[in-house]
């Protein structure tokens, strides 16, 4: 599998896409003046307790304060401190942490105690006692043997902490870890003393920025190039590079042709296309893929598919395209949180067990966590993708002034029998010789035209005259009546 960065770099904004085998499948965007906060160490202070949700509200500096909660709190060897939040902090009291999840919506960013720091080969983390190596790394010796460098390093040093082996130290030399945690450990000793040396809340240690988090985060062995269209960004980028990541400095290129990079690989449609409800299949069926408050659900649909053997065959296949289509569109569009999925019934249990595994195989590409279920007895799947980040449509879009976010407008015919309601409302309590309707111009077409019978049978029913007022600014929702 060959696979690309793409980096695009604007003086307000920075947009990173993963390319694989020529399809976009992952889209990262960050903005100067809204800058992403996970992994940023603040010195916060408890502004408020909440026994009921054993949780805490903590001022970090922030325009809305960040929610602790009791299970976020570590001792000094990783574990929760206590079940009950007023064992372990007061309202007043000062704290290192870290946020693990940005503010999304409404609410504020989460935090934790647990600080974690990466670098390219590892994670460290000071409340932790031993070392760890990533899950997906699953040779024994390759395990075995990380797990020694680490332990003789912490072994060692007089610091403090503890380190994991991030899937990129599969293979790595001895040498090369060694550098990473000594660095690691002064960056720690750092943030500490900036901790104490400082007497107000607020950001103590931030994270690298988007380009640069790029390289240490998503550049594997498997990454053929790294493209970057700024000449100033390629600079750090390389000059990074060569410090901390040095096998990677020549798959940094500059790209400098006069298309955009994100026109010539298609990332600009594929941007405006993750912005649909409606994700077209190559058979001719469809996803339908609809974001709320509390969930994300996905619908597939066999549309045009009518397929060349039997209807379960069908079925199957575009269960199968579509498993894979909606691992691709959770990374595309960043959707996190519960995601309920709901395919084609489907008889056969061998058919339902290789579509779960085909979901499975295409989730393992993800830098997210999930966790996946079995398909119900209502035949849904109910999944969960870790969300740190806000998602493609909350960062580039806002809700619809027409329908509040809705998604629909009430019909022209339903705000005429509204203003009629209005009419007779402000008629009988009002002594008034004309009523003034303003609406817009579609709604007045109407009431000029397929409502003008009741309009006016209203006229004689009141005694009163209605003059009619085409507001160009106004909704097909929004009217007015006006006592003249």
């Amino acid at each position: 599998m060959s696979e690309e960065i793409l980096v695009n770099v604007t003086p307000p904004e920075t947009r990173v896409a993963v390319v694989e085998n020529g399809a976009v499948q992952e889209i990262i965007i960050e903005r100067a003046d809204r800058c992403g906060l996970v992994g940023n160490v603040y010195q916060g202070r408890i502004c408020r307790v909440l026994p009921g949700m054993q949780a805490a509200f903590v001022d970090i500096g922030l325009e809305r304060a960040a929610f602790l909660h009791t299970s976020d709190i570590v001792g000094a060897e990783g574990e929760p401190r206590s079940e009950h939040i007023h064992e372990v902090v007061n309202e007043g009291d000062e704290l290192t942490v870290q946020v693990v999840k940005d503010p999304l919506g409404t609410k504020g960013a989460r935090l934790t105690t647990n600080i974690s720091i990466p670098s390219r080969y590892l994670v460290f983390m000071p409340a932790l006692g031993t070392t760890g190596v990533s899950q997906k790394i699953e040779d024994d010796e390759e395990r075995k043997r990380l797990r020694e460098i680490l332990q003789r390093f912490v072994d060692s040093d007089a610091g403090e902490g503890g380190f994991i082996a991030r899937t990129a130290a599969e293979g790595i030399v001895e040498e090369a870890l060694i550098k990473d945690m000594d660095f690691l450990s002064k960056l720690w000793l750092g943030i500490k003393e900036r901790c104490r040396s400082t007497a107000d809340i607020g950001l103590i240690h931030d994270d690298l920025p988007l380009a640069l988090r790029a390289l240490r985060d998503l550049v594997g062995p498997e990454v053929e190039r790294v493209r970057i269209d700024s000449r100033s960004t390629v600079e750090r980028a390389r000059t990074f590079a060569a410090k901390y990541i040095p096998d990677i400095v020549a798959r940094v290129e500059y790209y400098q042709g006069e298309r955009p990079l994100f026109d010539l690989y298609g990332v600009e449609d594929e941007i405006q296309k993750a912005l649909q409800r409606k994700v077209q299949l190559k058979s001719g069926g469809h996803l339908v893929i609809d974001q709320t408050e509390a969930m994300t659900t996905i619908d597939v649909n066999t549309g045009a598919f009518v397929g060349h053997r039997n209807l379960e065959e069908t079925i199957f296949k575009t269960n199968l395209e579509a498993a894979q289509a909606i691992c691709r569109q959770l990374r595309l569009r960043n959707l996190g949180g519960i995601i309920i999925i709901d395919f084609i019934d489907m008889n056969d249990d061998e058919h339902k067990r290789q579509v779960l595994r085909a979901l499975e195989k295409c989730l393992a590409r993800d830098h997210a966590k999930t966790h996946i279920t079995e398909v119900s007895s209502l035949g849904l799947v109910e999944m969960t993708r870790k969300r740190t980040r806000e998602s493609l449509e909350h960062i580039l879009c806002e809700p619809c002034t027409c329908c509040g976010g809705r998604g629909t407008l009430k019909t022209a015919e339903t705000t005429c029998y509204e203003i009629f309601r209005e009419i007779l409302r402000e008629a009988r309590q009002f002594d008034v010789e004309t009523l003034l309707v303003l609406a817009s111009q579609e709604v007045i077409d109407r009431l000029l035209d397929e409502e003008s019978g009741h309009l006016a049978e209203l006229e004689e029913l009141t005694g009163k005259p209605i003059r009619l007022q085409a507001e160009a600014l106004y909704t097909q929702e929004q009217y007015d009546v006006v006592l003249i």
